[in-house]
């Protein structure tokens, strides 16, 4: 079960920085928490899913990553949209400044 939310995770984070990117926004670093219930009883499915993205970059504005993480999780991560059709998932984020000398992501 910790596999398919890290799946999750990874597909949502790769989906934010890709779209925040082609927007030329100046993205250095993203990252998700993940909290999740599940039921009492087998087989202990996910009830409820909450994602938290921290995102950080050279003068990000935050609408544009609200823009970015409702896009990933609505229309572009398959499997945020199929989780959210057996259980609860939501978002949030949040925006913090590059650190110095960061300027963009490595691979």
């Amino acid at each position: 079960m910790e596999l398919m939310l890290q799946g999750l995770g990874t597909c949502s984070a790769v989906d934010v920085v890709y779209i925040l990117e082609r927007g030329r926004h100046a993205v250095t670093g993203c990252e998700v928490d993940i909290e999740a219930s599940r039921a009492e009883t087998p087989p202990k499915v996910f009830t409820a899913i909450h994602l938290h993205f921290r995102i950080s970059g050279n003068e990000l504005k935050d609408a544009a990553v609200a823009r970015a993480v409702k896009l990933s999780a609505e229309k572009y991560c398959s499997a945020s949209i199929m989780l959210a059709k057996a259980c609860t998932v939501t978002h949030s984020h949040e925006v913090v400044p590059a650190a110095d000398g960061d300027n963009g992501l490595s691979a």
